[in-house]
C-alpha cells in the first residue's frame, strides 16, 4: 500500500482549532502529515481537534499564538519546529470577519481586520520561511470571494483579502524557486455547526450559485490538499472555491 501524500512531512495551521481551519487541519492528517494548529482563545475546541489529529495515527500540536504579535509567531513556530524538526507546509488561515457600514467603520475596526488577516500572514511566512526553504515546502493563505469582489458591508474584510492575494503574489515571486505559495479563496461556505447556520442566508446564496449549493467546509480543505501535494510549479495562484459564485 502507498504511503499518503504527506507521510513524513509537517504541517502549521494557523486558527486551526474550529471551522475551516479544523477541517483543513484533519484533511492534512488524513493525508499523513504530522499537524500543528495555533489557537488564540479556543483552547478547549484546540485540545479537542488535536485528539482527533492524533487520533488517526499522526502527530499533533495545539500551540496559543497571536498572530497580530511578532514575538508571538516567533514562539509559535519555534514550538512547531521543535515538536517536530521541520515545518514543510504553513498554511495560513486565522482570520477576523466582522460587519460594519462603511461609512460608519472606525479606525480601530480597520486595524483590527488588518492586523490578523494582513499581518498575521505575513508575519506567520516571514518566520517560517527558513524552514520551509529547508523542505522546499510550501504556504497556503486562505483569502476569500471578498477579496476578489468587494462586500458594502465588509469593506475591510474585502480590502485585507485583496491584501492577502497580493501578497501571496509578491511571496511567490519572492520565495521561488524552494518555496511555493499559493492562495484559496472560499466563497459562501457552510458552517459545520448548525448552531451557527442562517438557513435563509445560505438558501439566498445557494440560489445564486451555478452549482446550485453552498460549498462546504471539506470543499476548502480538498483545494487546499491540492496545493499541498500538486505540483510545486504551481505557485502564485488564486483559486476560488465558490461554486461559480463570483463568476
Amino acid at each position: 500500500m502507498p504511503s499518503p501524500p504527506l507521510h513524513g512531512k509537517s504541517a502549521l495551521v494557523t486558527g486551526g482549532a474550529r471551522r475551516i481551519g479544523r477541517g483543513i487541519a484533519l484533511a492534512l492528517a488524513r493525508a499523513g502529515a504530522d499537524v500543528a494548529i495555533s489557537y488564540r482563545n479556543s483552547q478547549d475546541a484546540a485540545r479537542q481537534t488535536a485528539q482527533e489529529i492524533e487520533a488517526l495515527g499522526v502527530r499533533a500540536l495545539a500551540v496559543e499564538c497571536d498572530v497580530r504579535s511578532e514575538a508571538s509567531v516567533i514562539e509559535a513556530i519555534a514550538a512547531v519546529t521543535g515538536r517536530f524538526g521541520r515545518l514543510d507546509l504553513l498554511v495560513n488561515n486565522a482570520a477576523l470577519f466582522t460587519f460594519a457600514r462603511l461609512e460608519s467603520l472606525s479606525l480601530r475596526e480597520w486595524d483590527a481586520v488588518f492586523e490578523t488577516n494582513a499581518r498575521g500572514p505575513f508575519l506567520a511566512a516571514r518566520e517560517a520561511l527558513p524552514h520551509l526553504r529547508a523542505a522546499q515546502g510550501r504556504i497556503v493563505n486562505i483569502g476569500s470571494l471578498g477579496g476578489i469582489h468587494g462586500w458594502p458591508g465588509h469593506a475591510h474584510y474585502c480590502a485585507s483579502k485583496a491584501a492577502l492575494h497580493l501578497l501571496t503574489q509578491s511571496m511567490a515571486k519572492a520565495f521561488a524557486p524552494s518555496v511555493s505559495v499559493n492562495c484559496v479563496a472560499p466563497g459562501w461556505i457552510e458552517p459545520e455547526n448548525s448552531a451557527e447556520r442562517d438557513d435563509q442566508e445560505a438558501q439566498r446564496f445557494a440560489a445564486r450559485t451555478p452549482m446550485h449549493r453552498n460549498g462546504s467546509v471539506d470543499d476548502v480543505a480538498q483545494a487546499v490538499l491540492f496545493f499541498a501535494t500538486g505540483p510545486s510549479f504551481i505557485t502564485g495562484q488564486i483559486l476560488a472555491v465558490d461554486g461559480g459564485l463570483g463568476l
